[in-house]
Order: structure tokens, then sequence, then C-alpha cells
């Protein structure tokens, strides 16, 4: 039987483990119970002696590359990564790797267990541990990387059945959007008029465009005979291998982001203007001037495309200098919501103009700014139901 003891972490018990592996390497797995440490040391006993009694050290690790039931789920993790690589956006496996490389992966080393020794005490312990450092949406999104992982492993023979189908997620939280109100937009506005980020911020917010949007904006989406820009191309970052790459793709978010939208007149003439500006810039920098990035919207005055990290920093710092209040660039996409709905445009309306894929989700975000209607709802209340007349309050004896 192998060796262990109970330690107290953060007023939790866990269970620590102590073997030599097959490479004659001391290891000492901690796995959580999940059990407070006040009242619960006989059950925490308890629980050690049947993990040390059924706990199996793993055979062998990732080193040749191969799935084995075996092999640490640590490196099982790390290896799927490389499985679904090929088969996911860049900014989708980005994403992924961030969280299975920065979370799920130092936990589970840390406890030893195998693949095929996971169960689903060790999956829940997992995310109540990440509870007390990150919100619950957080850990819905490990769970959905882990169960994927796990889907694939059933898939391949590996493990009978998908340990984490019996784990509780947590419940997600709402989300409240942040935003400028109308006064704050046009104090924003005047405050940034003469930096290079000017009509990229007032297009962002006067049209609600994602920030991947508003940067792969082209000139040859926009017409100006028929005044419409058509949302069709995106440039955001991806951190591949250490690395962030910039990523440049014909496509959308969704099928609904694919959207053609009006070209108003004071947004027209600012981007003439702009055009003008650039062809002005390739005159006075010559052969200097960039190539790559020729036809995007938003360049600087060499041609070099804006770069997306920079923009969120360089945002960051404009609001602190002008004394506004501080949000995500992301917001002004909330804030042209806002001023929508304000104004009685239908939710239905606002979900074409920001290419929501569902009207549901355009709903599930912005309803709770949706006040004018909550007005309506009382009127009709206060008319159909009357009131008895009382000259002092019920609750007075």
């Amino acid at each position: 039987m192998i060796a262990g003891h109970l330690q107290i972490k953060n007023d939790y018990y866990f269970m620590v483990l102590n073997y030599t592996d097959v490479n004659g390497k001391r290891r000492q797995p901690w796995v959580a119970t999940g059990l407070p440490a006040k009242g619960n040391k006989k059950r925490a006993e308890k629980m050690l002696m049947e993990l040390r009694q059924s706990y199996v050290p793993p055979a062998a690790s990732k080193g040749n590359g191969e799935f084995s039931t075996n092999m640490l789920f640590a490196d099982y993790m790390e290896l799927w990564l490389e499985i679904i690589r090929g088969s996911v956006e860049k900014t989708t496996f980005s994403s992924y790797t961030q969280m299975v490389k920065g979370k799920i992966v130092p936990y589970f080393r840390e406890t030893g267990v195998s693949l095929g020794g996971l169960q689903a005490r060790h999956i829940q312990s997992f995310y109540l541990h990440e509870l007390k450092t990150v919100c619950a949406n957080t850990v819905i999104k490990e769970h959905a990387n882990i169960h994927k992982a796990l889907k694939y492993a059933v898939k391949m023979d590996l493990i009978p059945y998908n340990p984490a189908d019996k784990v509780e997620r947590p419940k997600k939280q709402k989300f409240i959007a942040d935003y400028y109100r109308l006064e704050e937009l046009e104090q924003l506005f005047e405050a940034t008029k003469d930096h290079p980020f000017s009509l990229l911020i007032q297009m962002t917010a006067f049209y609600g465009l994602r920030r991947s949007e508003a940067l792969g904006l082209r000139w040859d989406a926009i017409d100006f005979e028929r005044n419409t820009i058509t949302i069709r191309h995106i440039v955001t970052t991806a951190k591949i291998d250490g690395k962030y790459e910039v990523i440049r793709a014909d496509r959308a978010k969704n099928t609904s982001s694919l959207r053609s939208l009006p070209l108003v007149p004071g947004i027209r003439e600012k981007l003439l203007a702009l055009k003008e500006q650039q062809e002005e810039d390739k005159r006075v920098c010559g052969d200097c001037y960039g190539k790559e990035y020729e036809g995007y919207v938003f360049v600087d005055a060499m041609g070099n495309l804006f770069n997306p990290k920079t923009l969120t920093a360089v945002f960051s710092r404009l609001l602190e200098k002008a004394g506004l209040r501080h949000i995500r660039f992301h917001d002004l996409r909330h804030s042209c919501a806002s001023l929508l709905l304000a104004n009685d445009v239908p939710m239905k309306q606002i979900q074409e103009w920001l290419g929501h894929s569902d009207i549901s989700t355009t709903a599930n975000i912005y309803s709770h700014l949706d006040y004018k209607s909550k007005l309506t709802s009382a009127s009709v209340m206060d008319n159909i139901l009357s009131l008895p007349d009382s000259t002092q309050p019920g609750w007075r004896a």
C-alpha cells in the first residue's frame, strides 16, 4: 500500500501521497478531499486510507507521444491540445492552450492522477479549488475543455465513460455590460479628436463594432457610391507556442456578424479625409511605406496595422489622461447598444445592428437596460389595477 498523510491547506484537508515513480523519482501528489478542516478529520482519514489502497502510480508519462490509459491526465491534456490544433481556429486554440496549460495541467500534475484513474471527485475538487480565485464563468470554460478532452478519450476507447458528465458545474453568472452614457461618449470623442485612434474609436462606438471587426475594416468593404460598410474581415491576436500572432481572416464571429451597415454622412467625410491622408503618407514615405497591410483602413503613417493589444493599452491610457471613467475598448460596443435602447430602437433591430447570432443573446446582455419598456408595463398596471385609498400605512397597529 502506498504511503500518504493528511495536510491542511486554506482550511481544507488534502491527501498527500508519497511514492517513487518508474524513473526512480520521488513523487508527492496532492489530492483534494473537498472537506473543511474543522470537524472532518475522521472522514478525511477514511478517504486517505481508501486512496492509499486504490491508488496506482502512473506507469508511464507522455514521453513517446502516444496515448495511454496509464498516462498522467496532465500529459493527456497536453497531447489532446496537439490533436485538435489543426481542427480549430488559431484564436480558439490559443484560448484552449492558455486555460489547459495555465490552469488545468499544473493542478492535475500535482495530483499525479492518471487518465484511467481520473474520477468525478478529482474534477470536482479542481473546480472547488479554482472557485477560490476565479469566477464561476471561468470554471465553466475550464469544464468545457476538460469535458471535450475526455469525450475524445472515450471515442479513442481509452476510458469507458466521461467522468466530467457526473460533475456539478457552478451556475453561470449573468454578465452586466458596462458602458458610457451619451455625455461620456461625447467627452471621449472630444478628448481624443486629435489622436490617431480618433476615427477608430468613433466608428466602434457608432456602429457597435467588435475590436476585431473595427481593426479588420478594409477600403474595399466601404462603398462610397451606395454609402454602405460591410463587416466581413477581422484582425485579432492569438498566443501560439508562447508568441503573439496577428490573425487576419475573411470571416466573422458568426454568420450574423457578416452584415452591411449604412455609411452616414459624418463618418463618410472622415473616411474620405483619412483615405486622402493615407495616399499622402504613401507619397511622402515612398518605398518605406509598408505594403503588407495595404488596403486596411486603420494603419499608422508608415502603413503598419494598428495592433489589437496596443489599441487596448493605449485606449486605457487615453481615458486616464482625459480623466474619464475606465471602461474596456469592447465596452464602446455596449455603449452603442445602450444608446439604441434608450432611444426606443427595438431589440430585434439592435441584434441585427450588432451582428448577434440570436436575439436571445442581445436580450440576455442588454435587457437590464430596457427601462422604457418597464415604464410602459408600470403604466399598464397602474391603469388596470386600482389601489384602495388609505389614510395610514397598513402595518400600523
